[in-house]
């Protein structure tokens, strides 16, 4: 069973350890298989935002046999994390221990000198405080979450889920992924460069780009140059972008080569069908195209995520 251990403390951010609670907490007897939860407490006794007093059941010696770590917020950026907490984090990442902050967590993880030269985002309203502090980090302030070397950070609340999910997506697949994120009523993927909000002064009705989507989803198969999916928006090319990346935060290739992996995934995940079928139904060029663009994106082989997440026999 994969440990998921979450950090309480006092003036506790209350929604962020809701998001931790809900992903990874709940059970979930429709799974074969799901995460052990467990809070681990900084001081004595907790009261989170709003007047909540928390029973915790373990301490930041909790934190030595954790898979993952969760930093939901922290309660002051300005304030140094105790020292006991930023030696038990630096211990738990070199000993393989995957880190996830939510919001003003990664104040914690910077602190603890955890984000020295790799790339990290925050809540927007953050961004500049945090490089200001710790220029050694790579902050960037137009993205969901980042992952770099076992090491999650997202942004303000909300984008907490989506990393979240994430993290479920590389743990039980994409199918799981997707039905956790169903039973939050939620869209069932954020990618992670998507951006954190869209200028107000952006048209934002989105009701052409959702019908554009869903055709472009029920084509994949086709090549679907930029051309063919302006022509499909009843758009010039140049309006297209503007007003898809607009509406959706993406420009219009990234999503559809977004879209094309998540369906190659489920068809992984749920079918016996031939790599190269799948890479034919996906939209790729080529089977080589196709092992390519999946290495690239999740690391791995989609032979190999098949072996993981899929039945254990198909056709070779």
């Amino acid at each position: 069973m994969h440990r998921v251990k979450t950090l309480a403390y006092n003036g506790l951010c209350t929604f962020e350890f809701g998001i931790a609670t809900e992903l990874f907490a709940l059970p979930r007897p429709e799974f074969p298989s799901w995460y052990t939860f467990q809070t681990v407490a900084l001081e004595p006794e907790i009261w989170a935002t709003g007047g909540v007093r928390i029973r915790v059941d373990g301490t930041l010696e909790g934190l030595k046999n954790a898979d993952t770590i969760i930093l939901p917020g922290w309660r002051d950026p300005a304030e140094r994390p105790p020292e006991p907490l930023l030696h038990a984090l630096r211990a738990a990442h070199e000993n393989g221990t995957r880190l996830f902050s939510i919001c003003s967590g990664v104040f914690i993880l910077a602190a603890a000198g955890l984000l020295d030269g790799k790339r990290a985002t925050t809540h927007w309203r953050y961004t500049e405080a945090l490089q200001s502090r710790f220029p050694k980090i790579k902050v960037q302030s137009d993205v969901l979450y980042i992952e770099d070397s076992n090491i999650l950070t997202s942004a303000g609340s909300a984008a907490g889920i989506d990393a979240g999910l994430h993290l479920i997506r590389q743990d039980f697949g994409s199918a799981i992924a997707n039905t956790v994120a169903r039973r939050l009523v939620l869209p069932p993927h954020r990618d992670g460069g998507q951006a954190q909000f869209i200028p107000p002064s952006q048209p934002r009705g989105g009701q052409t780009m959702a019908a554009l989507m869903e055709w472009a989803r029920q084509n994949l198969a086709q090549p679907l140059r930029l051309r063919a999916l302006a022509a499909q928006a009843g758009m010039t090319e140049r309006t297209f972008q503007r007003r898809f990346r607009a509406e959706t935060g993406m420009a219009p290739m990234a999503w559809l080569r977004r879209e094309r992996l998540f369906h190659a995934q489920a068809l992984l995940e749920t079918t016996l069908a031939p790599l190269a079928e799948i890479a034919h139904i996906s939209g790729y060029e080529s089977l080589n195209t196709f092992r390519i663009a999946f290495k690239r994106a999740l690391n791995t082989s989609p032979a190999a995520y098949r072996a993981h997440f899929g039945a254990k026999k198909h056709p070779s």
